[in-house]
């Protein structure tokens, strides 16, 4: 009887301090330009939540306020289940300065009971809970997580690049993953091709690579390509993507793929491994200002300059680098964050442990999106490299 004495004599206390107001001035205020936030756990918001609000959990609220509303002046209103923990959301908040903060009586539970508008979870138990730690951060959330969930990326290679960066797409909950690559899984790839085990020796990467990711995140569609990529069907694997990863090990292919993502629209990520180094950039044929992967190599390297990795040799957590890094560039272009790596290249040195960045403007002169660059075909690029080989 004591502690129930006690509690309700400290909640009387902070109701001194902390305004409090009923479900529909909350609702009017929030019209006016407040920012309702529920501070409930993911798994209570799961089951619905006031319209528009922002669901940020009691815990995380200190640490991640600033990130969603820094000016101090924004009137902040805090729900809870029934009208507890926003009280002491509400105290905490004044604490770090915020001058105008409210607690809504009675919490989700009378938001309800006085038929406010609601808006239903997009994400099942299963998702709230496997993309719990990704949803709470305010610049992915619900919305961000959809996004992700409709996305569909095609990924060039499921060897050293293409392994990482399907590994933590499927993680993310990308929606749809579409693996393009004709080679079998050898005992020599798995010092670097994570996504593979020495069971799988013999089979399809692609199809290795799928039991990996579907075992992973089940959720998530694992589309499955055991061709080669050439002149004759590179646009028709590649359509129908959002965007593209690039982890081929060969010029031809590379050349191809870049000619298609300018013909598609189609943003390319690209990644490159040799020895103890790397490089990655983003090349968006959206974006007027950004380069193509012709404005870096014009033409194709003669063969003895560019050796493969089972020629040159690399460091086996080098590709892993490099293929997160990737994954990272991809998942910002879907959810619309950051600063992607357009106009960039990023270089990085395992020995050293640096990282390089420098401006890769877009050449008015390439070949590949200059002003006077003409498509003569696919089968044109395919000669272009194999003239240089």
């Amino acid at each position: 009887m004591s502690e129930s004495l006690n509690r309700e004599t400290w909640l009387d206390a902070l109701r001194g301090r902390i305004v409090e107001i009923a479900p529909a001035q909350a609702l009017a205020r929030q019209a006016q330009g407040a920012l309702l936030i529920d501070v409930r756990e993911d798994a209570e918001r799961a089951a619905g939540m006031p319209a528009d609000a922002l669901g940020l959990s009691r815990g995380f609220l200190e640490l991640r306020i600033e990130q969603v509303e820094a000016s101090r002046d924004r009137p902040l209103l805090l729900l809870c289940g029934s009208g507890q923990r926003s009280l002491l959301a509400a105290e905490a908040l004044q604490r770090l300065g915020y001058r105008e903060v409210c607690s809504v009586a009675g919490g989700f539970q009378r938001w309800k009971a006085e038929g406010l508008p609601v808006s239903a979870s997009m994400l099942d138990a299963d998702a709230a809970e496997r993309y719990a730690r990704q949803l709470c951060l305010p610049q992915v959330g619900e919305a961000g997580q959809a996004r992700l969930a409709a996305a569909k990326i095609v990924l060039l290679g499921a060897g050293g690049l293409g392994a990482p960066a399907a590994l933590y797409l499927a993680a993310a909950g990308v929606g749809q993953l579409t693996l393009i690559d004709d080679d079998r899984v050898e005992r020599s790839n798995l010092h670097r091709q994570v996504i593979h085990a020495d069971a799988r020796v013999g089979m399809a990467k692609t199809e290795s690579a799928r039991i990996t990711l579907q075992a992973l995140n089940p959720r998530v569609r694992v589309e499955l390509r055991n061709e080669r990529l050439q002149a004759d069907n590179v646009e028709r694997l590649l359509a129908g993507h959002d965007l593209l990863v690039d982890g081929a090990d060969n010029f031809p292919a590379r050349y191809l793929l870049a000619a298609a993502s300018q013909r598609l629209k189609l943003p390319m990520v690209y990644g490159a491994v040799e020895r103890f180094s790397g490089q990655l950039s983003v090349f968006d044929p959206r974006r007027v200002d950004s380069p193509c992967y012709r404005c870096l190599f014009p033409e194709p390297p003669a063969a003895a300059d560019a050796p493969n990795c089972s020629e040159a040799g690399v460091l086996g957590v080098l590709p892993g680098i490099v293929g997160l890094l990737q994954a990272t560039e991809a998942l910002k272009l879907i959810l619309g964050l950051g600063e992607p790596l357009v106009g960039r290249l990023l270089g990085f040195d395992a020995l050293g442990m640096h990282f390089r960045e420098t401006r890769l403007p877009r050449d008015p002169d390439c070949p590949g999106c200059g002003a006077g660059a003409v498509f003569g075909g696919y089968a044109d690029i395919a000669r272009l490299c194999s003239a240089a080989a």
